[in-house]
């Protein structure tokens, strides 16, 4: 399934998180500030769940939740190809903060690889008078709609996926277009210091694993909430 669509949630509130990068205690500290209800409340992901920081072998647990939602980020991507073609791919993965895959038992491993396999690339949200969309890094061709279509028939491009999980040009340059058949689309992949609204794309990875903030945006009423890293050793990366 490369889409998931999720109703309207007329229970409770939805709330997106930006990249999370294994900062699941700092994830738990911001649910508990916000009062998150998991019987009424849904969280949703703009994905890199893992890698980097501190807590990336709990994604499994986190995404066996019936009330968290996550589209698949390049860091996610870049597990599986590791998984999957080790001698090509696993060397990029460690460089970019994959150690801990590595470290869990076969079992574990197994049941991460399968839960990370389960990710679409985009979630859909209905949500009063109209519907956001959530990806990775941006939506090809500023077109909802067309993309959902391919994503529906399992007939993504190659130039798809790329900008789905790698693009940053939107944010390079300030903005890339007005998405059309969406009210608001989220995203994240580019750390910035800020949760950032360019044309109707709402970036909202603003660096926690780098000693910035983690961000909560929420879908009901357009609030957002950040929360500072609070760790100590924190490892500069290069971004990718």
């Amino acid at each position: 399934m490369m889409i998931r669509k999720l109703p309207r949630n007329i229970e409770g509130r939805d709330w997106a998180v930006g990249d999370l990068h294994g900062c699941f205690a700092q994830l738990r500290r911001l649910l508990n500030i916000i009062a998150f209800n998991p019987a009424r409340d849904r969280l949703l992901s703009v994905g890199d769940l893992v890698d980097r920081g501190p807590d990336s072998p709990l994604v499994t647990e986190w995404l066996a939740q019936p009330w968290f939602h996550a589209v698949r980020g390049n860091h996610e991507q870049m597990a599986l190809d590791a998984v999957h073609n080790p001698q090509q791919d696993r060397e990029r993965h460690l460089r970019n903060g994959g150690r801990w895959l590595d470290e869990l038992t076969v079992s574990e491993r197994a049941a991460c690889v399968a839960a990370l396999e389960r990710l679409p690339l985009a979630l859909e949200v209905e949500v009063e008078g109209g519907k956001m969309g959530i990806v990775h890094a941006d939506c090809p061709g500023n077109d909802w709609d067309a993309l959902t279509a391919r994503l529906e028939a399992d007939a993504v491009s190659e130039r798809d996926l790329e900008v789905l999980l790698w693009a940053r040009e939107r944010v390079l340059n300030g903005g890339g277009g007005h998405v059309a058949s969406v009210d608001l689309l989220l995203a994240g992949h580019t750390p910035q210091e800020r949760a950032v609204l360019y044309d109707n794309v709402m970036h909202l990875d603003t660096g926690a694993v780098y000693g910035g903030k983690l961000t909560l945006f929420c879908l009901n009423d357009l609030v957002e909430v950040s929360l500072p890293a609070s760790f100590e050793q924190l490892a500069q990366f290069q971004l990718h």
